[in-house]
């Protein structure tokens, strides 16, 4: 069996990277090899960032090109549109509906983009509000988990696996409620609540 590729896009600030360092941890747990990369944009001014974790068998390299991805978890509306090329067809698409203005378009350069979530829909998209369920789970900050949530419905581990590592992998004072966090997450692909 071939290496899976999860593509994770967001922006910088939204957790991203600890999103991708649980996943690998979560993989590797498992008893996969795993390969991790991450590109930073500007990510402390709100630039893009993405992590690619691969994990298999055997995986020889964390880079991947377009169409190569099997999951794709954008942490924001236009990540979700802008990283689309790289999921492979009949990719899963976890997306969250949140946009985060880029600067062009918060100082006026450019219109923001319409009609994104219709044109995800299409793709197969599944979508959420992910801060929405944070905020009901008692950590804002936690919308990345609750995404992890939501993308675990659709790879191949142990829930008790994820929750091991999350509760070692996030600060001792938010454990519960990251925990709840992806609970829900997951509860929402589980139940059909995200839009399909």
């Amino acid at each position: 069996m071939g290496a899976t590729t999860v593509v994770l896009a967001g922006v910088g600030g939204q957790g991203t990277i600890l999103a991708g360092d649980v996943l690998a941890k979560v993989a590797v747990a498992e008893g996969h090899e795993v390969k991790l990369s991450e590109v930073h944009g500007m990510a402390q001014r709100g630039g893009s960032v993405d992590t690619v974790v691969r994990f298999g068998e055997e995986v020889f390299s964390p880079v991947i090109d377009r169409g190569m991805a099997d999951h794709l978890i954008a942490f924001e509306i236009i990540e979700g549109a802008r990283t689309l090329p790289y999921l492979r067809p009949g990719g899963r698409l976890v997306v969250n509906r949140r946009m985060v203005a880029p600067l062009p378009v918060l100082i006026g350069d450019l219109p923001a983009p319409v009609d994104l979530e219709p044109a995800l829909i299409a793709e197969g998209a599944v979508l959420l509000d992910a801060e929405a369920l944070a905020c009901e789970a008692g950590s804002p900050r936690s919308a990345n988990v609750v995404l992890l949530g939501a993308a675990s419905y659709g790879l191949p581990f142990a829930e008790a696996t994820w929750t091991s590592v999350i509760e070692k992998r996030v600060p001792p004072k938010t454990v519960e409620a990251n925990l709840r966090a992806f609970a829900l997450g997951r509860r929402a692909c589980a139940e059909g609540v995200c839009e399909l």
